[in-house]
C-alpha cells in the first residue's frame, strides 16, 4: 500500500501546477489511508479547547484585559442611563463615573485569573461523544459545552471574589461599592424630589454584584466563541498536524 501511495504522489508531480495543490492532493491521499481514529479526534477536540481556553482567560484576566476590549468592556448596567444623562447635576459624577467603570473591570479581571483550571476539568471530563457532537455542531459549539459544563463552577469562584473586590477600599479608603451606594443614593435623592418626580427621573436600585458577576461571565464565554471560530475557520490558527486533521474539512 506504501508503494502504491508513493508511485500515486510521484506521478502527481507531473499534474500540478503548485506545490500547494500538490500538498492538497497529498493530504486527501494520506487522510484516506488513515482515517481519524476515535482517539485522534478526541485529542484533537480537547487540544483546540485548551488552546481556546487559555487564551481566553489570559487575555482577559491581564490589566486593561476587559477594560480596553471594546467587545467585553463593562460598562455601567443600563438602569445607571438615568444617571449618566444627568451626570451634571451630581457634583464630580463624571469623574466618579469613570472611576467605578474601571472597578468594575478590575474586579472582573482579577476574577478571571483562576478560570483556566475549572475548563482543564471539563475538558478532560470530555468523552468521544462529546468531542463529536462539538466537531459536527455549529461554530460555537464548545462553547456552548462549557456554558453547560462550567456556569456554576464559574460562578462560584466569581462570586466571592468579586464581593472582596467590591468591598476594598481603594482610592481614599473608599471601596467600589461604596462609591456606587455614594453615586446612586445622590441621584435617587434628587429623583425622589417632587421636581425630580415631576421631570420623570426614576430611582436606580440595582445588585451590583449579580450584574458585574453576569458581565464577567458573558464577556468571558464571548473570547473562548471567539477563539473556537478562530480554529474552526482560519487554518493557520490550528497548530499542530493533529489539529489540521480534525478541523479538515
Amino acid at each position: 500500500m506504501q508503494k502504491v501511495i508513493v508511485l500515486v504522489i510521484a506521478l502527481s508531480l507531473f499534474c500540478f501546477n503548485s506545490p500547494a495543490q500538490l500538498s492538497k492532493f497529498a493530504n486527501k491521499i494520506t487522510s484516506r489511508v488513515n482515517p481519524l481514529t476515535n482517539t485522534e479526534i478526541t485529542d484533537g477536540l480537547k487540544e483546540a479547547l485548551t488552546i481556546g481556553t487559555d487564551s481566553a482567560t489570559a487575555h482577559l484576566s491581564a490589566v486593561d484585559g476587559y477594560l480596553k476590549d471594546a467587545a467585553v468592556k463593562i460598562s455601567l448596567p443600563p438602569e445607571a442611563k438615568p444617571i449618566t444623562d444627568n451626570i451634571a447635576l451630581i457634583p464630580g459624577g463624571s469623574d466618579l463615573i469613570t472611576e467605578i467603570v474601571i472597578r468594575f473591570n478590575r474586579v472582573a479581571e482579577n476574577a478571571a485569573k483562576e478560570a483556566a483550571p475549572i475548563f482543564t476539568r471539563a475538558i478532560q471530563e470530555m468523552d468521544l461523544a462529546n468531542a463529536m457532537e462539538i466537531l459536527k455542531g455549529s461554530e460555537n459549539a464548545a462553547t456552548i459545552y462549557f456554558e453547560q459544563k462550567t456556569s456554576k463552577q464559574l460562578s462560584d469562584l466569581y462570586r466571592p471574589k468579586i464581593q472582596e473586590s467590591l468591598s476594598k477600599n481603594l482610592v481614599a479608603g473608599i471601596s467600589t461599592q461604596q462609591s456606587w451606594s455614594d453615586i446612586t443614593k445622590t441621584w435617587n435623592q434628587i429623583a425622589d424630589t417632587p421636581i425630580g418626580k415631576m421631570t420623570g427621573m426614576k430611582t436606580v436600585v440595582l445588585n451590583l454584584e449579580d450584574y458585574i458577576l453576569q458581565q464577567a461571565l458573558k464577556g468571558l464565554f464571548l473570547k473562548i466563541a471567539e477563539h473556537e471560530k478562530r480554529i474552526r475557520t482560519d487554518v493557520k490558527a490550528r497548530g499542530s498536524n493533529l489539529l489540521q486533521r480534525v478541523f479538515k474539512k
